[in-house]
């Protein structure tokens, strides 16, 4: 679609900003390691996972808004199969399609060459906005043909797929922000979307916390599917969050690129 592109990083980049400035005032936790490092880290893994898409689009020429385009040409897919009003088409493919990024999340903490390549994105040791975007450009690729693939299957409209690309980026950010919200707001929050506090629990260096609460965007899947922790047994302010490695090795970005093929 015309523009898709530039929409989409307007919007990323207007919600990184908005949010990166509220947390900075508004701050839930102290950070325990000086932002500038950590920053310059997660936004190179930003671009080299830009760059490996791009790669993949050689390969696969339509990544997941194209294959949303394509499938409708071809009649591809459940709804170009059903032909439902395009509105119901649109909230259940978005509803699909946050259930398949819940379910992916689940799969990379269990299957344990998945987890070696999500473990970058745990590995941070403070947990702010660039956090959202701190994943291994592999994890990236094989979640994009993951997107693909369901997207031929679902045969979802292209805006269905614009706004679910929105929608996961816009609330991945805020999630991960260091946000500190009243305990009213996030309690009425997090009954339908994830909070900050909520997804903070999935970042907890206890692997019985952070196998749990795996949700992106809609908190229904984890309450569903039975993996929601409400809360961290030392509390927001005590728990730690990270993995093993408690320098600053997670800060540098030759460590973290290389961590998935590192011995343990």
């Amino acid at each position: 679609m015309e523009n898709e592109a530039l929409i989409r990083l307007g919007v990323f980049l207007a919600l990184f900003t908005l949010l990166a400035a509220v947390e900075t005032l508004l701050p839930r936790r102290a950070r325990s390691q000086p932002r500038r490092a950590r920053w310059f880290t997660n936004w190179s893994i930003v671009i080299a996972d830009g760059l490996t898409l791009r790669l993949v689009a050689i390969a696969i020429p339509l990544l997941a808004v194209g294959a949303a385009i394509d499938a409708e040409a071809r009649g591809w897919g459940l709804f170009n199969a059903l032909a439902w009003p395009p509105v119901v088409e649109v909230v259940i493919s978005i509803l699909l399609l946050d259930l398949l990024i819940w379910a992916q999340h689940l799969v990379t903490h269990k299957v344990p060459l998945l987890w070696r390549l999500h473990r970058v994105h745990h590995a941070d040791l403070d947990i702010d906005v660039t956090t959202a975007v701190r994943f291994h450009p592999v994890e990236i690729a094989l979640s994009m043909g993951l997107k693909i693939g369901a997207v031929y299957v679902l045969g979802p409209p292209a805006l269905a797929v614009i706004l679910f690309e929105i929608l996961l980026n816009g609330m991945a950010m805020f999630n991960h922000a260091n946000l500190a919200l009243s305990p009213r707001v996030d309690a009425l929050l997090r009954k339908v979307v994830v909070t900050p506090d909520m997804h903070r629990v999935h970042h907890s260096i206890h692997r019985d916390e952070h196998d749990n609460n795996y949700g992106f965007s809609l908190s229904i899947w984890d309450r569903l599917f039975g993996t929601y922790r409400a809360q961290p047994r030392n509390g927001h302010l005590g728990m730690e969050t990270g993995l093993s490695w408690r320098d600053d090795r997670p800060s540098r970005l030759g460590w973290s690129l290389l961590l998935p093929f590192r011995r343990d």
